[in-house]
C-alpha cells in the first residue's frame, strides 16, 4: 500500500465528535489532552459538549478540526503499529494543511495549535471587517467558471474536483456570478452558509498577520513531501513554507492537482484523518480507482483494513 495522508479542513462537526476516540485510544486522549494544556483552556469540552455555536465559530473551529485530525492519526498509528504505512506524501485541504504538516514532521502538535488559534482569530477579524460569501458549481466549466469569477470582481476559492469549483468574494460579487453562471447553462450553481469569504483577496489582512507570527514558528522540511495548497507542491525550503501558509489564507485550495500528484508519485490508496469524509468523496469523484479509507471514529478505526 502506497498511502497519501489527507487532512480535512471543512467546518467542525456537531458537538461529540472524536469522544468515542478519546475513550477507547490512550494516543488519541493524548492528543485532545496536550491540546487542552498548550491553549490553557478545556477545547476539548467544546468538542465534545458544545454548544454547536462555540464548537463552530472561527476561533475554535480550526483548533477543534486539527485536534480531532491529530487524534484520529494517533489512533490510527496506535492500532496497526509497525504495520501503519508510510505515507508517500500528505495533503490538507485549507486548515487541514497543518495537520498534514505535522503528520510529516514540518511542524510540532503544539506551534501547529498555536498557529491555527492565530489563524482563526484573523480570520475572523477579516470577515467581520469584509464581509462576503461563497458558492458552489457543481459540473461547471473551468474556464467560464474563471472568466466569471473575474467579471464580477471575486476569487475562486477551492479547485476540489473535476465536478466542484468554490467561488469567494463580496456578497454582491458572489450574487452576481451565481446569476450570470446560471445564465451561461450552470444549472448546480449553489450559495453556502459561510462566515466569510474565504480564501478570496478579503481575507489578505488575516493573511499579513499570520506571516507575522510564522516568522517566528520552528518549521523543518519533512521526510516526506507535503503538497500545499497554493501551488499542489511541496515547498522548497521552510522560508518557502511559511510564504505558502500564509498566502493561502487568501489565496485558491488546488485540491484536485494536489490529489493527482500523489497519484503521480505513486499512491494508490487515500486515507482520511479527521472529521467527515469530504475529501474521501473528493478523491472517488475525481481518481475512481483509488482505495479509500477514513478514520473519524473509533467505528471507522475498528472497520478499517489495511492490505
Amino acid at each position: 500500500m502506497k498511502a497519501f495522508y489527507v487532512f480535512s479542513g471543512q467546518g467542525a462537526q456537531a458537538p461529540g465528535m472524536g469522544r468515542d476516540l478519546y475513550e477507547s485510544s490512550s494516543a488519541a486522549k493524548a492528543v485532545f489532552d496536550r491540546a487542552d494544556e498548550v491553549l490553557g483552556y478545556k477545547l476539548s469540552d467544546i468538542i465534545f459538549n458544545g454548544p454547536a455555536e462555540t464548537l463552530t465559530s472561527s476561533i475554535h473551529c480550526q483548533c477543534a478540526i486539527y485536534t480531532m485530525s491529530c487524534a484520529a492519526l494517533a489512533a490510527f498509528r496506535e492500532k496497526f503499529g509497525d504495520a501503519a504505512p508510510a505515507p508517500v506524501a500528505c495533503a490538507g485541504l485549507s486548515l487541514g494543511e497543518y495537520a498534514a504538516l505535522y503528520a510529516a514532521g514540518a511542524v510540532s502538535f503544539d506551534d501547529g495549535i498555536k498557529l491555527l488559534s492565530q489563524r482563526g482569530k484573523f480570520m475572523d477579524e477579516a470577515c467581520k471587517e469584509n464581509p462576503g460569501t461563497m458558492a458552489s458549481v457543481l459540473g461547471g466549466d473551468k474556464a467560464v467558471i474563471e472568466e466569471v469569477a473575474q467579471l464580477c470582481g471575486i476569487d475562486v476559492a477551492n479547485y476540489n474536483s473535476p465536478a466542484q469549483i468554490v467561488v469567494s468574494g463580496t456578497v454582491e460579487g458572489v450574487g452576481k456570478a451565481v446569476e450570470e453562471l446560471k445564465a451561461r447553462g450552470m444549472k448546480k450553481v449553489i450559495p453556502l452558509n459561510v462566515a466569510g469569504a474565504f480564501h478570496s483577496r478579503l481575507m489578505a489582512p488575516a493573511g499579513e498577520k499570520l506571516a507575522a507570527v510564522l516568522k517566528d514558528v520552528e518549521l523543518v522540511m519533512p521526510p516526506v513531501p507535503v503538497y500545499h495548497n497554493r501551488t499542489a507542491d511541496a515547498a522548497s525550503d521552510v522560508d518557502n513554507m511559511r510564504e505558502l501558509l500564509a498566502s493561502q489564507v487568501a489565496g485558491s485550495v488546488r485540491w484536485e492537482e494536489c490529489l493527482r500528484r500523489a497519484v503521480e508519485a505513486g499512491a494508490d490508496t487515500v486515507i482520511e484523518f479527521g472529521p467527515g469524509n469530504v475529501l474521501t468523496g473528493l478523491a472517488r469523484r475525481t481518481v475512481s480507482e483509488l482505495k479509500l479509507i477514513n478514520i473519524n471514529s473509533a467505528e471507522t478505526l475498528a472497520n478499517a483494513v489495511l492490505d
